[in-house]
């Protein structure tokens, strides 16, 4: 098992986290919009899935690959909870939903880096 780059890991999620929100507020913001359609970004396991593996350097001679930054485009939403009749199929009920998960995401993510930063202080500190 390689070493786990929990920071890094974290990070990640909080970038995608950041664009989930964004995503939700412009959905809400486009509610009254004849004709938007909402949309919602990829699984954050669907994005972890699809980063590549970076491979450690052990020599200066070896050559420095760049890994790609984490894809999290947005893509359309494929089901709804109600479509009204100027086409647009932003249900607010849904976004609301979304977004508490997107709060209890972030507040599990940041507690637990808090966690491991603390559990680095108090190795450092003996």
């Amino acid at each position: 098992m390689g070493p786990l780059y929990l920071f890094e890991l974290a990070s990640s999620q909080a970038r995608w986290l950041e664009l989930r929100q964004s995503t939700i507020a412009t959905n809400v913001a486009n509610a009254n919009t004849p004709g938007f359609k909402a949309r919602d970004v990829e699984p954050f396991n669907k994005v972890l899935d699809g980063t590549p593996v970076r491979l450690a350097m052990t020599s200066p001679s070896h050559m420095q690959l760049s890994a790609a930054e984490t894809d999290t485009r947005a893509i359309a939403k494929k089901d709804s909870w109600e479509v009204v009749h100027s086409g647009n199929s932003v249900s607010l009920e849904q976004e609301m939903i979304k977004g508490s998960d997107v709060n209890r995401d972030y507040s599990m993510n940041s507690a637990i880096v808090r966690s491991f930063h603390r559990m680095l202080l108090s190795s450092a500190k003996t």
